[in-house]
């Protein structure tokens, strides 16, 4: 079965990329509640929360996040772009553009936290 021509378009895996950092980042959310709800608890149990948050691959799973975060922003602000400019040739620049910026997001951010 032969894929269907318009997911063969950048702008199609922004879409797609956009929906799915919003599904991940919603399915993050009550973990980082369950994590502020922690504080209330006391400060010891947030501090060791903490110290165990400081191990690599922690820190390889917040890139992670701040990549789907940097994806869904900007991939939001491409649609807002669209919404109130309208479709332009240089759509797949754009694409790119926005694809880039996530990644170096993350990149700065991990190499931050290493």
């Amino acid at each position: 079965m032969r894929a269907a021509a318009h997911r063969n378009h950048a702008a199609w895996w922004a879409f797609a990329l956009h929906r799915l950092s919003g599904v991940l980042l919603a399915l993050f959310l009550p973990v980082h509640f369950y994590v502020l709800a922690s504080a209330i608890d006391g400060a010891a149990r947030l501090d060791g929360f903490l110290r165990w948050t400081e191990q690599p691959p922690v820190k390889f799973a917040e890139a992670a996040l701040i990549l789907l975060l940097a994806a869904h922003l900007t991939g939001g602000l491409r649609l807002l772009f669209l919404e109130f400019v309208g479709w332009r040739d240089g759509q797949k620049s754009l694409v790119a553009v926005a694809s880039g910026v996530a990644v170096a997001l993350a990149l700065l951010f991990l190499v931050n936290a290493a």
